[in-house]
Order: structure tokens, then sequence, then C-alpha cells
């Protein structure tokens, strides 16, 4: 080989080095960017597939209590007064609730929930106790730690507790199994105290006829749509969840 073509071979090849180390990052971010795409449409489909039920609009807006973060810095809950149509079956009830509280406050620094989380299903058993089953999205995407996981269990017990009096205790499943903790932190193989006292129908407005209360069973795999209203925080914090000891 002449010394000519050795000048052409290595100019080549300087040529491919340039033009890969200029390409490869190109290359990279199109591929970053197709994976977060086909994340969202993933996404998207999900949200889809579990579309709400249907809100009657014949069901009495009442004035509920949803438990969002406080703007204390001793991570407490407040709860804030959303006026909603709630249904008077304690399960779908319980959907609506809690699609709302998913949807999160208005101010994004007083949310406990991951944006992306979804109550995939949720039912009432005949001894009062609730099972709440989220997408992997509540146990993966919430900051590990304690505070944080107690802060989220925290906000659900106590909005069940403060509307859907039926509900004594909660079961929390991720994606339809048993896990041992939240994040790494909560124990979630037992169940947690949500009301004391006896179960209680929900009180219908005094401008609204009188509903009998449907019993108590399992309902579809579909969550309740949230429902917009106007929110008017309290003062009031709230306590956190204690998990229920078994005996």
């Amino acid at each position: 080989m002449t010394p000519r073509w050795k000048y052409w071979l290595i100019g080549g090849l300087v040529i491919v080095v340039i033009a890969a180390a200029i390409y490869f990052p190109i290359l990279r971010r199109r591929v970053k960017r197709a994976a977060r795409l086909q994340q969202q449409s993933e996404e998207q489909a999900r949200r889809e597939l579990t579309q709400p039920i249907a809100i009657n609009p014949g069901d009495p807006r009442v004035k509920a209590k949803l438990f969002w973060a406080s703007d204390a810095i001793d991570s407490t809950l407040a709860p804030v007064t959303v006026e909603l149509p709630l249904s008077n079956d304690p399960v779908l009830r319980s959907k609506q609730v809690l699609n709302t509280l998913l949807a999160g406050p208005v101010d994004a620094e007083s949310r406990t929930l991951p944006p992306d989380a979804l109550l995939l299903a949720f039912y009432i058993m005949p001894d009062g106790t609730a099972i709440a089953d989220f997408s992997e999205a509540l146990a993966t995407s919430i900051p590990s730690g304690i505070v944080s996981e107690q802060m989220a269990v925290n906000s659900i017990t106590r909005t069940l507790e403060a509307n859907v009096p039926q509900v004594q205790r909660l079961k929390i499943l991720i994606h339809g199994q048993e896990v041992e903790t939240l994040a790494g932190h909560l124990d979630l193989t037992g169940t947690f105290v949500v009301n004391t006292g006896p179960a209680q129908a929900p009180v219908q407005p005094a401008t609204t006829p009188s509903v009998t209360d449907k019993p108590a069973t399992p309902a579809a795999d579909k969550p309740a749509a949230p429902v917009s209203g106007t929110l008017t925080p309290d003062k009031a914090p709230g306590k956190l969840a204690q998990p229920e000891r078994k005996p």
C-alpha cells in the first residue's frame, strides 16, 4: 500500500470517528425521546382502559373533606372541603373521593400521592374492611421514606374516614398483589384502622329525598372520575394513620 493510500485511509477513519462522535449523542437523545413517548402512550392506554364509571347527575352535591399536606413543616395533613356529587353507595362513594384525592389539590406542593397513581379497584367486605388496589406508580413514584409513605396512607384513610363511615379498616394492594412495604418503609401486610365507631350510612342533604343505601358489595375494577369542585381549606390538621394490630 502506497503512502498516499495510507493517508486516504487514515483520513477516512478520522472522518468516520468524528461523524460517530457527532451522531451518537443525537441517536441517544432520539432513543430516549422515543422511550419517553412510548411510556406516555402506555400510560395513556392504561388510563383509557380504566375509564371511570359515569357519575349520576342526580347524585346530591355534598361537602366532602379531602386530606392533603398542610403548609406546615411538621408533615401534617389538613382537610380541604370540596363540594362533590357523591353516590350513596359506599363503594362508589369511596371511588369518587379517592380519585379526587389522586387528582391532587390546586397547589401541587400539597400533593400526597403520585400524580400517575391510579385506583384500579375498590371493595368493601361485609365486616367493613375495604380493599383498595392501586397501580404500581403508588409504590414506585412516591418518595421513599417513612414520612412520605405514612402521609400517603394517612391521606387515604383520613379521606375515607371523613366521607365513608361504612369503611372500618383499609387493606392496600399494589396491582392486585399484597406487598410488604409501600416504598421500602411503611408496612402494608396488615390493615389500617379507618373508623373505630359503628358503620353509619352517609348523611343525605336536606334538600334531597332520602335514598336507601345499597349493601356494600364488590364493584367493577374501574375507578370513579375525579370531580372538580370548590376547594375550601380547613384549619384542623389530620393525624397519621395507624396500622391495626393483629391479635
